[in-house]
Parts: C-alpha cells; sequence; structure tokens
C-alpha cells in the first residue's frame, strides 16, 4: 500500500514552487495565500523536512525541495495528459480555451462556428477570466494579450493591431476635428489607461475637458459605444465586424499600434492534447487572413 502525503499538499508545494510564491500558487489554485502556506506547512510536517526556507518577501527552496519539484511538475503533466487522452477516448476530443472576455465576444466566438464544421467531433470548451489571467492548469490553451512572456508556457505570436475611435453613426457625423473629442464623452477600459492619452498625443490633442466614463473591459466599452453613449478607443480586431454592420463608425483614421499584441499559450506538455493540433492549424490560417 502506497504512503503518499494529502494531494492537496503536494499540489500547493508544485505551484508555490514553480510560481516562487504562493501568492501566484492562491490564483492558480483559486485559494488563499493563507491555505497554500498552510497546506505546505502540513505537507512539511506529515514528510518530516523543510521544502522552503521563509524570509521576509522572499521564498526559496531547500535542496530537498529542489530534488522534490521537478518530480511532482513531470508527475501531475503525466496525469493531466492521460486524463486527456482517456477523456477523448470515452466521448471524443476535448478543448478547453482559456479567453479574455472581449476577446472571445468580439472576435473569436463569432468565428467559431467555422471550426466546429471542421472540426465536428472536437468538443470546445471557453472558460473566461480576463486577458491579463494566469493560465489555468483546467486549459488546454489560451489566447491572451501581452508582451509575449507567460514563464513556464510556450508563447506563439497570433497578431498585433492598432487602436482606434469608435462610436455610433450618429455621434460621429458631430465629431469634425480630433480637438472635439476633448468636450465628447470619452469612454474608457479601466485596466487600459493608457489607452487614450497614448491616441490623443499622437492626434496632437491635449487632455479632455471631462473624465468620462470607466468599464472593466472592452466588451462593455463598445456596446456603451453602440448605445450612442460616447466614444470608445478600441482594437480593430474588436470593431471590425461592428463596422462592417454599420453599428460603429470611425470619426477619425488615425490608428496607434497598440503595446501588446495577441498570443496562442500553452504548457508544452499540452502540444500533443487531442484537437490542440487542429485548433492551433485553425486560429493560426483565420489569423493570416
Amino acid at each position: 500500500m502506497r504512503k503518499l502525503p494529502s494531494l492537496n499538499g503536494l499540489r500547493a508545494f508544485e505551484a508555490a514552487a514553480r510560481h516562487g510564491s504562493f501568492t501566484g500558487a492562491a490564483s492558480e489554485l483559486h485559494v488563499s495565500q493563507a491555505a497554500i502556506s498552510r497546506m505546505v506547512k502540513l505537507l512539511e510536517e506529515r514528510i518530516g523536512f523543510s521544502l522552503f526556507e521563509r524570509r521576509a518577501n522572499a521564498l526559496t527552496l531547500t535542496e530537498r525541495g529542489r530534488a522534490l519539484h521537478p518530480t511532482l511538475t513531470e508527475a501531475f503533466d503525466s496525469v493531466a495528459r492521460k486524463i486527456d487522452h482517456v477523456s477523448a477516448m470515452r466521448s471524443g476530443p476535448v478543448l478547453t480555451v482559456g479567453l479574455g472576455a472581449s476577446f472571445a465576444v468580439r472576435w473569436l466566438i463569432p468565428r467559431l462556428s467555422r471550426f466546429h464544421m471542421a472540426h465536428p467531433d472536437i468538443e470546445v470548451r471557453i472558460a473566461t477570466g480576463g486577458g491579463g489571467a494566469p493560465m489555468s492548469e483546467e486549459w488546454t490553451c489560451a489566447v491572451l494579450l501581452g508582451d509575449g512572456h507567460w514563464p513556464g508556457h510556450e508563447a506563439e505570436h497570433l497578431f498585433s493591431s492598432t487602436m482606434q475611435p469608435v462610436c455610433a453613426p450618429p455621434l460621429a457625423h458631430s465629431l469634425r476635428a480630433p480637438a472635439d473629442l476633448r468636450r465628447a464623452t470619452l469612454l474608457h477600459v479601466s485596466h487600459w489607461p493608457d489607452d487614450w492619452p497614448s491616441w490623443l498625443n499622437a492626434a496632437g490633442v491635449g487632455p479632455p475637458d471631462t473624465n468620462g466614463l470607466s468599464f472593466g473591459s472592452y466588451a462593455m466599452t463598445l456596446q456603451a459605444a453602440i448605445d450612442g453613449v460616447g466614444v470608445a478607443l478600441a482594437p480593430q480586431p474588436y470593431i471590425m465586424d461592428d463596422i462592417a454592420a454599420g453599428r460603429l463608425a470611425v470619426p477619425f483614421p488615425l490608428a496607434v499600434p497598440m503595446q501588446h499584441a495577441w498570443y496562442l499559450v500553452y504548457r508544452g506538455s499540452r502540444r500533443e492534447a487531442a484537437g490542440f493540433a487542429a485548433f492551433r492549424d485553425w486560429l493560426f490560417t483565420l489569423c493570416a487572413d
């Protein structure tokens, strides 16, 4: 009979060692930092030796911790691959894709039927948590907005973009020059505070006279723009369908490059996951069009 310590403790230690902090492990495993610390402490008591050296604002693996960590990571990855394999045997491939909500609503979901038509045997599950959310162990892959650096993961560049102002067509007709935006209601995305200042600076326009309105995502900001609330600034992939349909108009042609780009992000061990190769090929073909 195997004598194994707590699986929760082992998961907590492996995640904390990989992230280099209890905070990162807590975010990944969706528990509190205190819970991670407690599980690791109980694990250390159970196995009889320390895994971390705890200092102020620092968490360092002990020699035994460094010896144990890669073995656990390999074991958990092996279990994940086997579960994917068994799941595919039982009911066909299941592909879980992590996405920012705005990317899902404004770009991928309207195009997802094309993938389903080409690969009806692959079940696609969309998981959202914000474009800047940490990778979940439950995801096969993710499409995330960032700088291309996700430690411990492969990141393949999909596409870059530019930002343009958009608003409802009647409002666009009333805007004669970029300087008119100083008196317009500007719609902001709260976690991208530099969007509007960058565009206004490129247009040679000073700060607006009013604070405008702030929203938690591009999806909400663009819905407000469609409803005539004000002028939004958004990535071209998020607005092209609404422009084509006449729901949004571009009052000024100036577009500024985004500082971040979209990447396909995945753990190397997931490269052979059922359905991943087909989804990756489809995604890159779509982005190349």
